[in-house]
């Protein structure tokens, strides 16, 4: 029964340098004998020649970097580890549910009446029954509370806001009270800074590409 309740609160907060240098493309916009804007093909880098030097420049992402941790025990470094493992396995889901709610909103934000809306919500509601209930059965309770957590994070809304604004306050209300049963709350919000310090260190890890 509890996997079954976390199932559907899951699936509800869902539902609501390769280059070669033969490949040039100048551009002849600025005057001959200037600084020359080039593009290096296939992956598209913009570059500039300068002094007959073909200098390219490519954006990097912001890089952070940790300080290594410190355990006070071996029960610490595990439960850091198994965090890790959670965060991995969790992480692209949030960040997949995160594309459907805004896509679902800006979507909706098209229809013409509620009619056409709440057709197109229970139609979606299908779909990501039919698609993420396999998913969600595989997640652990303690997978699944991190999966709410990180789409809080993913959306800057928690659980409850999200059902409260597709759904309505009725059943958001209904939803969390059910939930509370099982010593979850849709309404706990991301706190990277405080609580979720370790969680947030373990997800930017992720991201990029450290583990």
């Amino acid at each position: 029964m509890r996997r079954f309740v976390q199932i559907w609160l899951l699936l509800t907060v869902t539902f609501v340098c390769h280059a070669e240098a033969q490949d040039l493309i100048a551009d002849n916009s600025t005057p001959a004998k200037q600084r020359t804007t080039i593009y290096l093909l296939p992956n598209v880098y913009p570059a500039v020649i300068i002094d007959g030097d073909t200098v390219a420049c490519i954006s990097l992402h912001d890089f952070i970097k940790y300080s290594p941790l410190r355990f006070a025990s071996n029960r610490d470094q595990t439960q850091y580890t198994k965090l890790i493992r959670d965060v991995k396995k969790t992480l692209p889901y949030a960040k997949e549910i995160a594309v459907i709610i805004t896509e679902t909103y800006e979507y909706m934000e098209t229809l013409p009446d509620d009619k056409a809306r709440q057709r197109h919500l229970n139609q979606m509601e299908k779909y990501l029954m039919d698609a993420y209930t396999p998913k969600m059965k595989k997640l652990t309770r303690s997978q699944g509370q991190l999966l709410m957590k990180l789409v809080d994070r993913e959306t800057n809304s928690s659980s409850y806001h999200i059902i409260d604004a597709y759904m309505g306050s009725a059943k958001a209300f209904f939803y969390n009270a059910f939930a509370s049963m099982f010593g979850n709350s849709l309404k706990k919000r991301y706190n990277p800074y405080a609580e979720d310090r370790l969680t947030e260190r373990a997800c930017v890890l992720v991201e990029q590409g450290a583990f």
